[in-house]
């Protein structure tokens, strides 16, 4: 077979092609993201970069040589050369601080060491041409270079971490750079959901005067190099301590502007206002020359003032296409468009071919630009320009055709943040007081960055007025953020203490939504101390309901059970008296008190509430199914969870399925809009029918549907790992539970290659979960390491990392059986026993296959049926077609060892002997005895008897 060969014809516009990747494109709006092979920059000619001096300042040209980072190089040097086959870091730091370059360097020594490196772009920072041969067979592995992670929508990125590209045999590495790390969670779920490693690195500011003199030096000179002049005696400018001066790109501006001003014999401003103010002012001196030089002859006829015009649409719209650029300076009113792109591109030349006003680089000295151009601030050396205002007016509201203009608000809101260009809010707040969809359209990061500018509370209610009243993965991180800024205002302008209840709900929801559980549960507790100065039972039952669910979610027991007691007390008194409208009150608080209570133990008393809870949603549900059905769904779910630990998995089963079928009909039919207290808590979304899912495959697994519980708990992974890419603080921990038992009932059925790759991601999950917080998840890591080890070795995949998990495996369980002695004296052995066969399966001794079962698991589903019986050896027989004789002694065998499995059983399933059914007077043995198996083994045994 011939080489790959691809041809890429274009009659007009962008062409392009990918070889040895895939190609993701939206059919109305082109390729989601753009790949190219990385090239070593081009030396850029002298005599144009002094032209321009902010041109040297441009990452892609490496004026500068790259010194310094040393520690960030090493640890990016380490991580690629080490860890899974496919592993992730998040390189952020403010604008300015180096990453780009960081970025570069590390590229250029990658391809030196044998990696075929690769940059992925979106539309509209450029547009590499043609066919890119993407590659990678005789390369080491494969590094993938992402910028702008942070302002990419999630979807685009989930797109890319799915390309075929990152998953061949090769080592592959994604640098993901951003200036913020507030994404780096919900990316880092996408990409934990391909078994990839992930790791973040900070870049911050230099930290010592030494160090900032040093980077200046070096940047001076070199600069000094390319204007031929000798420049060593310059000295850095004073203030070098100050925050101002804490950027790389702020040294590398006061060294350029330093050289320069000696060059040209002027006086060198030492403030970093007055450095920006020069280097601008030197673009404007170009802009002068090119025009004034038409008369020499030069094609160039844009005067100073519309460039200015034009530079500054550039640094809102950001590099377009020439139909849209055309379009953008018609809307900005300025004439012949096309000359003036013409000549836009002489001075700022596209880094794609076809395409339009690229704008001023580096970021942050366009968003300088920006703002220098509005009227408010008070640098002299800088006048604001008339048409400036009504320029953000025009490209920072919706386009003709609806566009959200997402860069524009971007640029104005991080130029006006962090009190850097505080003039610039009143534009930002302009565009929103005048639109405030246009907030929530723009999505969680213009939101966030709303929410640091000094606006008006007015306003930003306007927009807060338009988050979806439910939530929405896209905006949840930033309305949350959103939320937080105004709570202290409408909180102290409100004097009843409900209302103030209620905005301290809405806060706790948010911050929930956000997966920022523990802050959503003080939020919660705050509007409790609301609603009891209240003095009315009402207001403080539905407050105590909120805390009791988000105290559960952040695995706070004790406070959620203690709320969940107290609301269940008073809503009973509710009810009591008016039951049309506090019945579902009362139904809530009965099943999170037993959902709560049941995570230490569950007793008889927990499972009666959940199944009162059921019969009273049962009812509402029966006269208002939109309403309640969602929430009848979900206490089904939970009782179904417990009949399951009780013994009982025929009613468990029926319960799941009907519980899956309700979730399945409520989320088809789409939210409902009738409002209520509790209507956010009634609200079905697909995170509880992954929940009912997960319920209804371990129903399943009990009644020995084993393929059709692999099918529920499938459904289930992908519905939490998509929940998880959007917000894993929220949804994670979900995740890699179900992952985990996922790989638990996948190695059962012998099933072991297919059973690693889940464990993977499981202990990929709980590994960050438990670094973050050992003393919630650490167990569980250990737990899913040994799932991992025994998959790995069964399968008789690459036991390396088997092996690490193993010793990790022992480590934790070691660690926890000291902190409680005796009480992991079985997983340390356990772990031990792993530890031992990992070693030998790696030299070429692999165990033999051991039991498929849990000894508790084995009987909790066994001795709950009457139709077979299976022995150690995991043979099953029908129990009708038994000899009689064998039936007795199994029954026998059974009753020998009755307390030691009724000890197993309550301790594996967490639950009292009451709740199994024990009554007073009860032993182990005459409990046994009521079992359908038993049963059934001693109606076959009579008939040994006639």
């Amino acid at each position: 077979m011939g080489a790959d060969r691809q041809t890429v014809i274009v009659e007009s516009g962008f062409g392009y092609g990918v070889v040895g990747a895939d190609l993701h494109v939206f059919p109305d709006r082109g390729p989601v993201y753009l790949l190219a092979a990385h090239c070593p920059p081009a030396e850029p000619d002298r005599s144009w970069l002094l032209e321009q001096p902010s041109r040297m300042l441009n990452a892609q040209f490496q004026v500068v040589d790259y010194r310094g980072r040393t520690a960030e190089r090493a640890e990016l040097t380490d991580w690629r050369e080490s860890g899974p086959r496919l592993s992730a870091v998040w390189l952020h730091g403010p604008g300015g601080q180096g990453k780009t370059r960081l970025a570069a360097e590390f590229a250029a020594e990658s391809a030196t060491a044998g990696w075929k490196v690769i940059t992925a772009v979106h539309d509209g920072i450029m547009r590499p041409q043609g066919t890119q041969d993407l590659r990678a067979d005789s390369a080491k592995g494969v590094l993938l270079i992402v910028d702008y992670a942070d302002r990419r929508p999630l979807s685009h990125l989930t797109w890319l971490f799915s390309n075929a590209l990152l998953h061949g045999p090769r080592p592959t590495r994604l640098v993901l750079l951003a200036r913020s790390a507030v994404p780096w969670p919900a990316v880092r779920a996408v990409l934990e959901g391909h078994l990839a490693g992930t790791r973040d690195l900070e870049l911050t500011a230099p930290a010592t005067v030494g160090e900032r003199k040093a980077m200046f030096g070096t940047a001076r000179d070199c600069f000094a190099a390319v204007y031929g002049i000798e420049c060593s005696g310059i000295a850095p400018p004073d203030g070098l301590e100050m925050p101002e001066f804490g950027l790389v790109l702020a040294l590398h501006m006061a060294a350029l502007v330093a050289v320069d001003t000696h060059a040209r014999g002027v006086r060198s401003p030492r403030e970093m206002d007055g450095i920006t103010s020069y280097l601008l002012g030197r673009e404007r001196i170009h802009w002068t020359s090119l025009w004034e030089n038409r008369l020499e002859g030069v094609n160039h006829q844009t005067p100073p003032g519309i460039m200015g015009q034009a530079v500054f649409a550039a640094a809102l719209t950001g590099a377009v296409n020439h139909e849209d650029g055309i379009a953008a300076l018609d809307r900005i009113g300025l004439e012949a468009p096309a000359s003036v792109l013409a000549d836009h591109g002489v001075c700022y030349p596209p880094q794609s071919p076809g395409d339009v006003l690229e704008p001023l680089y580096p970021d942050r000295l366009a968003e300088d630009f920006l703002a220098l151009s509005l009227p408010g601030h008070s640098i002299s050396g800088s006048p604001a320009a008339s048409w400036a205002p009504k320029t953000v007016r025009k490209l920072g509201s919706r386009s003709p055709h609806g566009r959200v203009p997402v860069r524009s608000l971007v640029f104005l809101a991080s130029a006006g943040a962090s009190n850097r260009w505080p003039h610039v809010a009143p534009f930002v707040e302009h565009l929103i007081q005048a639109d405030p969809s246009l907030a929530v359209a723009a999505g969680s990061p213009v939101l966030s960055l709303l929410a640091e500018l000094d606006i008006d509370d007015g306003v930003l209610e306007r927009v807060a007025a338009e988050l979806p009243r439910h939530g929405d993965v896209n905006v949840d991180v930033g309305a949350a953020t959103l939320i937080e800024r105004l709570t202290p205002s409408r909180v102290g302008a409100d004097r009843d203490p409900a209302v103030r209840s209620g905005q301290y709900q809405e806060l706790a929801f948010r911050l929930s939504r956000a997966g920022r559980e523990r802050e959503a549960t003080d939020a919660a507790e705050r509007a409790v101390e609301c609603a009891r100065s209240a003095d009315d039972d009402s207001s403080l039952a539905i407050a105590l309901v909120y805390l009791s669910e988000y105290a559960d979610r952040a695995e706070q027991g004790l406070r959620s059970r203690a709320a969940a007691k107290e609301a269940t007390e008073l809503f009973r008194g509710l009810a009591a008296a008016a039951p049309a409208d506090y019945e579902v009150g009362l139904a809530l608080s009965l099943s999170n008190r037993a959902m709560s209570e049941s995570r230490v133990v569950l007793t008889a008393d927990a499972l009666a509430d959940a199944e009162q809870a059921v019969r009273i949603f049962a009812r509402l549900a029966q006269k208002d199914p939109t309403a309640y059905s969602s929430g009848f769904a979900m206490a089904i779910t939970s009782l179904a969870g417990f009949y399951q630990r009780v013994l009982q998995p025929a009613k468990s089963l029926r319960g799941a399925e009907k519980a899956v079928g309700l979730l399945r009909e409520r989320l088809a039919a789409g939210p409902a809009t009738a409002e209520s207290d509790f209507a956010r808590s009634l609200a079905a979304d697909e995170s509880n029918l992954a929940w009912s899912l997960a319920v209804l495959a371990e129903s399943r697994w009990g009644a020995r549907c084993k393929e059709q519980s692999i099918e529920a708990l499938d459904e289930a992974l992908e519905i939490s790992r998509k929940l998880a890419e959007a917000i894993p603080e929220a949804y994670e921990t979900d995740l890699a539970r179900i992952a985990e038992r996922l790989a638990i009932y996948l190695w059962n059925l012998d099933r072991p290659r297919d059973a690693f790759a889940v464990a993977q991601e499981a202990t990929a999950i709980f590994t960050k979960l438990a670094a973050a917080d050992p003393g919630r998840h650490e167990e569980e890591l250990a737990g899913a390491f040994v799932v991992y080890v025994r998959a790995g070795v069964d399968g008789r995949c690459d036991l390396t990392g088997p092996q690490q998990a193993a010793e990790q495996a022992l480590a934790i369980y070691q660690r926890l059986n000291l902190a409680h002695p005796g009480a992991h004296r079985k997983n340390v052995e356990t772990a031990r026993d792993l530890v031992f066969e990992v070693r030998e399966a790696a030299r070429g001794f692999p165990p033999e296959r051991r039991q498929s079962w849990t000894y508790e698991a084995h009987w909790s589903t066994l001795i709950n049926q009457d139709e077979e019986w299976q022995d150690a050896s995991d043979r099953r027989l029908r129990i009708a077609e038994m000899d009689p004789k064998y039936c007795a002694n199994v029954r026998s065998f059974i009753l020998r060892q009755a307390d030691d499995l009724l000890a197993e059983v309550l301790a594996a399933f967490s639950v009292t002997p009451e709740a199994l059914g024990l009554r007073e007077g009860d032993t182990a043995r005459s409990w046994l005895e009521s079992r359908p198996l038993l049963i059934a083994l001693k109606n076959r045994a009579a008939l040994a008897r006639r």
